[in-house]
């Protein structure tokens, strides 16, 4: 069983078509890396997987469960960092994340727990007070994270994880990262820091104009000593003429 397995996926907006049959697989506990230029469908992709999208054609499964037949176990299989803060910038950070908890009804004695956790792992316990919009940019993201991975899920899904955030702490997420995927944790990255996907990532697809144009190891894409930024870059050229 796949943890990702997405079937001629296609999505489209009237007359736009955003993700143009697409075919993909992310195994169980794999750190994969989707890439692709602004407007290439990721983010799109990534909302019809959690649900925040409908789909047009095709079907996705998460962990074995339809993302529209069994919506409800697809979504309790996967918790979504997403590029944009959609978030209460006005509540403590600590009552948001307990609502959380109990959307994916965990008990409360469960989630106090669980927060307490994800704040020591993520330097948030000094903020548990603070309402987001009081939180560095660097702090939203690691909040972001941490209503990711409230309900603890099969497979975390981050979109942008490292913008807007300074050097320290980013090798400090890629360090946390790298303990959950050493866990058994199943990662599905998008970034336009291809350095933080050549670090961190087993496995990478590009997507351009809503279609697969690559799907490689990190190995394939860095072979006879390219970067995987030079691999990227000369993939979406060719698909563009």
């Amino acid at each position: 069983m796949y943890a990702l397995e997405i079937k001629n996926l296609t999505k489209q907006y009237k007359d736009k078509t955003a993700v143009d049959n697409l075919s993909l697989t992310v195994k169980r506990g794999e750190f994969f890396g989707l890439l692709g230029q602004n407007g290439a469908g990721k983010s799109t992709t990534i909302h019809c997987t959690t649900g925040v999208a409908k789909i047009t054609e095709g079907n996705i499964t998460v962990m074995g469960h339809d993302v529209q037949a069994e919506y409800q176990q697809a979504r309790d299989a996967v918790g979504l960092s997403p590029q944009d803060f959609n978030v209460d910038i006005f509540a403590k950070i600590e009552h948001s994340l307990d609502y959380v908890g109990g959307y994916f009804g965990m008990p409360k004695e469960k989630r106090k727990e669980r927060i307490n956790e994800l704040f020591k792992l993520l330097g948030l316990e000094e903020f548990r007070g603070k309402a987001f919009q009081e939180l560095s940019g660097g702090y939203k993201r690691r909040y972001m994270l941490a209503r990711a991975l409230m309900h603890n899920p099969d497979v975390l899904i981050l979109d942008e994880p490292s913008a807007g955030i300074d050097v320290e702490q980013r090798l400090a997420l890629w360090e946390y990262l790298r303990t959950l995927h050493g866990q058994g944790k199943t990662i599905i990255l998008t970034s336009h820091y291809l350095e933080e996907v050549e670090k961190l990532c087993d496995r990478v697809a590009v997507i351009h104009k809503g279609k697969l144009i690559a799907d490689m190891t990190k190995a394939e894409f860095t072979q006879n000593g390219n970067t995987l930024e030079e691999t990227y870059l000369k993939l979406t050229k060719e698909a563009k003429v």
